[in-house]
């Protein structure tokens, strides 16, 4: 099945912020994360003066259906900039019928266009094994080297040597 003809992919302006954080809302509940991305937070990193990302949403006939949030990477193993995928949400109702693969496309799309990207950069949670299994089927290649490593706020804030 392929996505509908009433399909529309763009990237999330002012006036889209609170259905891009309806959507990842939505994403983080379902994956049972914490979420904390408010609409401020988003709007801040996705419209400042020197974006921290980008939002897409598809649509269709006006109804968000996908979300996505991504931000560019640099790799100098493969000598190119590449587009990270933080967050990839298809509604409940529109998953089966190809839209992921429309939004990542899209996503392709929007960061060769906007940062010459020459590839797609993503995770995956080890027991989420129905998205292992279409990042798979896309052709992705699990990097079983590469390991997550994340130093959140506190200890951020201890390397910076800031208090806060």
């Amino acid at each position: 099945m392929s996505p509908s003809d009433s399909l529309q992919v763009r990237p999330a302006g002012p006036d889209d912020i609170p259905d891009l954080a309806r959507a990842l809302e939505a994403l983080s509940a379902h994956m049972g994360d914490t979420h904390c991305a408010t609409e401020a937070v988003l709007a801040r990193a996705c419209l400042g003066e020197t974006p921290a990302c980008h939002g897409l949403l598809a649509r269709d006939r006006g109804t968000v259906i996908g979300a996505a949030l991504v931000s560019p990477v640099f790799s100098t193993t493969l000598g190119a900039a590449g587009v990270y995928v933080s967050d990839l949400w298809i509604k409940d109702s529109a998953r089966g019928q190809g839209l992921g693969r429309s939004l990542l496309r899209a996503v392709a799309g929007f960061a060769r266009d906007t940062w010459q990207a020459r590839f797609l950069k993503l995770t995956v949670y080890a027991e989420n094994t129905a998205a292992q299994a279409f990042y798979d089927r896309l052709g992705f290649d699990i990097a079983g080297r590469d390991r997550t490593c994340l130093l959140k706020a506190e200890a951020f804030n201890d390397l910076l040597g800031d208090p806060q």
